[in-house]
């Protein structure tokens, strides 16, 4: 049977008899579908001037093809291949039913040359027809056909493909025995000679701070001196040609966030990219109704579409990434926070360096920072260290080839390469950090692209605290799951890689946890003396203490500072010297995080978002039809 075309000017045709569209949005649509390289009825669909269900209705209609509601009459399941999914997300399109002895196959544009071909290959003894459908239609129907299937490969996909690569696990026993082990041997120690073990251990401790010291120093000069700031020029941006880009996805993991979600919104309308070639997913759990139907009330343009997370433990943000991967339609894809506000460029940036870099770069990592940097001592720390790391720590990091813990946010990928790798472990609670690692042991790069994303910053004790023990708690995990197999892992980094990871990701959250053993014996030292110090402490450990206490936190201040000016931010420079109280929340937050990844090593501490007067402000401009902030 012959497939009847669809006729995009009939369609419009009966849209505008029915006062449906205006004049004015069907010449621009015009111009966008010539320039983007997509259909008319993409670009009308992406500007918000017709709903995806209003454009299948009319081009039924002007085709005589029957119009398929997949959400009142779902595809007959023995149709469906699970092993097809992406090719429907793809080619738009699902078998929906059989009459007669004629497969029906519902589709966006029936029209498509790749859908015909698609369906001949995968159909070839069916005589088939065809039907009208949206875009909306066929995502939920994957959604409701293969929850079950998709939130088991969330969960499970990585641990059954490379347990050992996944934080289900939290130690093995191998690593219970080794930790025995070093504890008893401490033990005996200390009560066979307790001096002798004392020095030693309080030796071993003090060089490592040294060394640690030095790479950071190492790493802001390497980054200071690496021209990341011209990484992509605006030349480069502007020579891009809309026809040539990809489709890009999206993902904006949230939960409970409903008050801010405007924010993310109006920055994916602000982004300088071609609207039908955006692929944005509000990555939503079952069980938070008032965000979805927050959600449904913005009435967004159509390239916004909604991922129900099914109801399953863990409850992460990894495992709700990990679901909505599995609807991805973009060559690239980048996880957004819903506060998050970038640089309108950063996509176009992103593709830019991708095209010109080796296929081995399969990341590439914005650098983030803060729009309430000014609202309390907590933001404009946070602000500071996030300056440091972005700026310097994390170029330095790249240009050494040494593993880059990626941040939570703003980080594109390639998809197919995502996805090859098993995506995010949902049981790792800093998934980022932990995939960065990943990325670089299976042979690939992370880039760092001169593009920032805006978010909040918390300036909230209590939530401050449950986010950085998160974090500590993850980098926790991450080492663990790492140093499983240590000589595995330094065959495959490298010296310089092996030592910068274990510097890196896994010698600051130990100096959180005996930075409090320090500042009480130099208390000690100050109150009752030195001469009670040194009964414990031979003088050289001494010396070299006093040098780290001194010395390395001054570089700290001093780096960060170095940090703050090169943004411009000079009213923040003289906060830095307060850093030292900073630190002792850290280690507040890092007793926390090992009690937890005790007792609970993968419970997702959830961040309280929406809580600066910034954000309202920015809520109350957007609401008001103003920019906002920026």
């Amino acid at each position: 049977m012959l497939q009847r075309r669809p006729r995009e000017d009939e369609t419009i045709a009966r849209l505008v008899a029915d006062r449906r569209l205006e004049t004015q949005d069907i010449i621009q649509a015009r111009d966008q579908a010539r320039n983007w390289r997509t259909s008319i009825g993409d670009a009308l669909i992406a500007e918000g001037a017709i709903s995806h269900r209003d454009w299948a209705a009319a081009s039924a209609r002007s085709t005589g093809l029957p119009l398929a509601d997949l959400i009142a009459t779902p595809p007959d399941p023995a149709l469906l291949d699970p092993d097809a999914r992406i090719d429907y997300l793809q080619l738009g399109l699902l078998p929906w039913r059989v009459e007669g002895d004629r497969l029906i196959i519902a589709a966006q544009d029936p029209a498509s040359a790749e859908a015909a071909a698609w369906a001949a290959e995968h159909f070839s003894g069916s005589s088939i027809a065809w039907a009208v459908t949206t875009k909306f239609d066929i995502l939920w129907a994957l959604q409701h056909a293969f929850d079950t299937l998709a939130d088991y490969e969330a969960r499970e996909a990585l641990y059954t493909a490379a347990p050992h690569l996944s934080a289900k696990t939290t130690v093995t026993r191998s690593q219970l025995i080794a930790v025995w082990i070093g504890l008893s041997l401490l033990l005996i120690g200390l009560l066979v000679a307790p001096l002798a073990t004392t020095v030693l251990a309080s030796g071993f401790v003090t060089f490592f701070y040294m060394l640690s010291f030095a790479f950071r120093f190492l790493l802001t000069w390497v980054g200071a001196h690496h021209d990341v700031d011209i990484s992509v020029t605006a030349e480069e941006v502007a020579a891009l040609n809309p026809e040539e880009l990809p489709v890009y996805t999206v993902l904006v993991p949230m939960y409970r966030e409903q008050e801010v979600l405007p924010i993310l919104v109006h920055s994916i309308r602000r982004m300088d990219y071609p609207r039908a070639k955006l692929d944005v997913k509000l990555v939503l759990e079952t069980d938070d109704t008032e965000t979805i139907e927050a959600a449904k009330a913005l009435r967004a343009e159509g390239i916004f579409e909604i991922i129900r997370v099914p109801t399953s433990q863990p409850k992460t943000k990894p495992k709700a990434c990990n679901y909505a991967l599995r609807f991805a339609r973009g060559e690239y894809i980048v996880v957004f926070d819903a506060e998050d506000m970038p640089e309108p460029d950063q996509l176009k940036k992103a593709v830019a360096l991708f095209k010109r870099s080796p296929e081995h770069v399969a990341c590439i990592q914005a650098r983030l920072n803060y729009f309430n940097r000014r609202e309390n001592f907590l933001t404009r720390m946070f602000t500071l260290e996030y300056s440091n790391w972005f700026d310097y720590l994390l170029p330095g990091l790249h240009v050494l080839k040494v593993p880059i813990p990626l941040g939570g946010t703003s980080n594109h990928f390639r998809t197919k390469v995502l996805r090859d790798l098993g995506a995010w472990d949902p049981y790792n609670v800093t998934e980022d950090a932990d995939l960065g690692v990943r990325l670089t042991q299976a042979g690939y790069e992370v880039a760092v692209v001169n593009s920032t994303t805006f978010e909040e910053a918390n300036g909230v004790l209590r939530s401050w605290i449950n986010q950085r023990s998160r974090w500590i708690k993850g980098y926790m995990q991450t080492w663990l799951v790492h140093m499983r197999h240590p000589m595995r892992l330094y065959r495959r980094l490298g010296f310089v890689g092996f030592w910068g990871f274990q510097f890196f990701v896994g010698f600051p959250v130990l100096t959180s946890l005996v930075n409090p053993l320090l500042w009480s014996t130099t208390l000690m030292a100050v109150v009752f003396g030195a001469d009670a110090v040194s009964r414990i402490f031979p003088p050289p450990v001494i010396y070299f203490a006093m040098f780290n206490l001194v010395v390395g936190n001054a570089m700290y201040v001093y780096l960060t500072m170095v940090a703050a000016a090169k943004r411009g931010w000079f009213q923040l420079m003289p906060w830095a010297l307060l850093a030292p109280a900073y630190w002792v929340l850290h280690s507040v937050a890092a007793y926390k995080a090992i009690w937890q990844l005790i007792v609970a090593p993968h419970y997702w501490e959830k961040t309280q978002h929406g809580t600066s007067t910034t954000t309202q402000q920015t809520l109350a401009a957007i609401a008001g039809g103003s920019h906002g902030a920026g």
